[in-house]
């Protein structure tokens, strides 16, 4: 096949999405060498041999198609857990799901010992009102056992026309049986930003994952609470808990809503010059799709306000980019648990036969050369939820199977991390053993780390005034 001009489309984002949205960033043109010549023509042999006993001998008919498909699939996902070949129609799918909304459950799903796992059902979707928690294990989809199935294959069993029903069989840990959910797929029209006034002087924004309108909505909660408030904020939680990622530009956007002009936010290093950026608090790199500035109508103290930013095993990619430039750049503390660990960058690259593959292009970097790639991000303040069984029951991206290195030589073991000051107790005079930051309403009375957060913004506004009266 001749070289031809194809869009690439960076992403970053933990797992495959079931119900979920993911989304477009940067994008870049390039010429690729597409040709045939050094194609190793021996093991295309092989191939050719193998394809034939199947036609051959196999005890059933098999499909052309289904075989070269299979293989393509194979060969994909052979790299690593987050490349993968999609048929015209997952193509399709992936079209449709960079447009906000399809139909679906709304599940972030992730593989484990060849079984499908839930990272974490996204904010207002049938699966989080059905119940289903992070750790969960998906073990049938309808009567379709899921071990050995791709992540793929999983999702778009789950995805359907909105109306319908999928039946999942869920195994959860210290659950005595399995249980049994029948759920009616919807439209998935994701809220990627949510935001309250917890109290006086003090805002809370959750992104529950990065969108193509991420960025604006982000300036729009803060202009919102800058209202609220009627004057300016003393303390800002910015809650990226259970946030799988999404889109790259998406991410640099959130993160020069509080980072100085040009400042660094993250670099890649790949292979080949395209895969080499270096993204900075630039409107370039985060402009909407028609070129104007999402981050127009942002407060000017915004870049100013004390922030914490808090994190867990479920903080994924693009979320973990923003923690990261908002930690290297010393603009925010990070609090919470040791994030996923997710730091490649997937690039999804349209074929000829309207088919695409999602390839791993290149490894991304925090501002100071940290890769959080297999490690994750180690909070400033360590303030663990209170159910160590649960930390040691989640995955992250160490735990699968064919990931890539660090290529800092980093392991995911973290560095000891300053323990959180003592919370004011709560009404019951005790933490939950998990928080659930994908909850309507943000309460620092029932939700242990965000209380931290908002001690540890108050303690800084203390050492503020005092610093001021010497």
């Amino acid at each position: 096949m001749s070289s031809q001009r194809m869009k690439k489309i960076a992403l970053v984002c933990a797992g495959a999405l079931a119900g979920g949205a993911l989304t477009l960033s940067i994008q870049a043109y390039a010429e690729k060498d597409t040709s045939l010549s050094a194609l190793p023509l021996s093991e295309l042999r092989t191939f050719a041999e193998v394809f034939g006993r199947i036609k051959q001998d196999y005890v059933e008919p098999v499909d052309d198609k289904k075989l070269i498909n299979d293989a393509i699939k194979g060969m994909m996902t052979g790299l690593d857990p987050h490349s993968d070949y999609m048929t015209p129609d997952e193509f399709k799918d992936l079209r449709e799901k960079t447009q906000g909304e399809f139909g679906g459950l709304g599940i972030e799903i992730g593989a484990e010992d060849g079984l499908v796992k839930v990272i974490a059902p996204y904010e207002d979707t049938p699966a989080q009102k059905a119940g289903i928690k992070s750790g969960d294990f998906i073990v049938k989809i309808d009567d379709t056992p899921v071990r050995g199935m791709s992540l793929n294959d999983a999702a778009k069993r789950m995805r359907g026309k909105p109306g319908t029903k999928v039946t999942l069989t869920i195994a959860r840990k210290n659950a005595d049986k399995p249980i049994v959910l029948t759920l009616t797929r919807a439209i998935i029209r994701t809220k990627s930003v949510k935001f309250k006034l917890i109290e006086p002087g003090y805002g809370y924004i959750r992104i529950s994952q990065f969108q193509e309108h991420t960025t604006e909505n982000l300036a729009s909660a803060l202009q919102n609470l800058y209202a609220s408030n009627k004057a300016d904020l003393k303390g800002l939680v910015l809650d990226l808990r259970d946030d799988p990622g999404g889109v790259l530009n998406g991410a640099v956007g959130v993160a020069a809503a509080f980072l100085p002009k040009d400042t660094l936010v993250v670099y890649t290093e790949g292979r080949t010059a395209d895969s080499k950026m270096h993204l900075t608090a630039t409107l370039a790199n985060y402009a909407n799709a028609d070129g104007s500035n999402p981050l127009a109508k942002l407060p000017a103290q915004a870049r100013k306000v004390p922030i914490v930013v808090l994190v867990n095993g479920g903080t994924a990619s693009a979320s973990e980019i923003v923690a990261g430039a908002l930690q290297d750049n010393k603009r925010a503390l990070v609090l919470g648990t040791q994030s996923f660990g997710k730091g490649s960058v997937q690039s999804i690259l349209p074929l000829s036969n309207d088919g695409g593959i999602r390839l791993t292009t290149s490894r991304y970097f925090t501002p100071s050369g940290r890769s959080i790639q297999a490690k994750g991000i180690t909070p400033d303040i360590l303030a663990d939820d209170g159910d160590s069984a649960f930390q040691a029951f989640s995955v992250r991206e160490a735990d699968l199977e064919g990931h890539l290195s660090n290529p800092n030589g980093d392991d995911k073991s973290a560095k000891t991390a300053k323990p959180a000051a003592p919370a004011a107790p709560a009404t019951d005079n005790a933490k939950p053993a998990r928080p659930q930051p994908n909850g309507d309403e943000p309460d620092p009375a029932s939700d242990y780390q965000l209380s931290q957060a908002l001690n540890t913004l108050k303690v800084q506004q203390l050492l503020l005034k005092k610093a001021a009266s010497d």
